[in-house]
């Protein structure tokens, strides 16, 4: 066999093309995770609630009792506009959480650590495939590829991101967090002046291990069709046969964009360090 470096430059405009679409989804994807994982993060790190037998009952309770006044008003409901819906649905959550405050906190923490368990157990696969597939028959709205694959990276992301989150703000000693409060600071400030630069600190290599996950992870959305970079060597691999030449660059080109995120950790992790 001979290494054909012809087919290699013959390709290379749609493998760019592919590896430029695999770093919209994967910036895009880990932007929207970050301020989610991040957001949850700090609400499972200091609302402390945690998901024991009576908490995973009542939202048990409350998702079956939902689910049979769906059933029952099935015929009803058939006839509301769904943003009528959703209005109505979005305005009883606010008018409860107006007469009980006390809910807001413990509910995102309920919520956030939910919301973890349920994407860090299930395939990246699955969910692509039911927010491709399945969501729009849910909701009656078409979503398209690439829609798809960044709001899967997002809350794929925002799940682990948040775990990241919560241990970088764990590790941190208490006796800062009762510094700032000491100082009379409010709790964003020490968040943003105290706690947070500490934190951030540690988490920067456990952040730069998801944003090299999150690239690679992108490549499984071929399954719905998106043009990423493993998408567009597939495609051309079924026109030139050349698969030796065609995966041996995309292997290279993922290899140089997770050479270039780690390097640039690498500086950052090198810049921030407290000497």
């Amino acid at each position: 066999m001979t290494f054909d470096w012809s087919s290699i430059w013959a390709a290379w405009p749609d493998l760019m093309a592919g590896s430029w679409m695999t770093l919209k989804i994967t910036a895009m994807g880990l932007l929207g995770g970050s301020v989610i994982g991040g957001l949850f993060g700090i609400v499972v790190t200091y609302v402390h609630v945690p998901v024991n037998r009576r908490n995973a009952a009542w939202v048990v309770a409350f998702v079956a009792v939902l689910g049979l006044a769906l059933h029952f008003a099935g015929g009803a409901l058939a006839a509301v506009p769904g943003g009528v819906l959703a209005a109505v649905l979005l305005a009883a959550a606010a008018l409860l959480l107006w007469r009980f405050p006390q809910w807001i906190g413990r509910s995102v923490s309920i919520f956030a650590q939910i919301f973890i368990l349920l994407i860090r157990g299930t395939p990246i696969v699955v969910q692509v495939m039911f927010i491709y597939f399945a969501l729009p028959l849910l909701v009656n709205l078409r979503i398209d590829g690439f829609t798809a694959a960044i709001f899967t990276l997002m809350i794929n992301s925002g799940a682990y991101i948040a775990e990241i989150v919560r241990a970088g703000l764990q590790s941190v000693p208490k006796g800062l967090h009762e510094a700032g409060l000491a100082m009379g600071l409010p709790f964003h400030k020490i968040m943003a002046f105290i706690v947070g630069p500490v934190a951030l600190r540690r988490m920067i290599p456990t952040m730069g291990n998801q944003c090299i996950i999150s690239l690679k992870d992108s490549s499984l959305f071929i399954v719905i069709g998106v043009a990423e970079l493993t998408r567009q060597g597939q495609e051309i691999i079924a026109t030139n046969f050349r698969a030796v030449e065609i995966w041996g660059t995309v292997a290279v080109i993922y290899l140089m964009m997770t050479g270039c995120i780690a390097l640039v950790l690498k500086v950052v992790e090198h810049k921030t360090r407290i000497a």
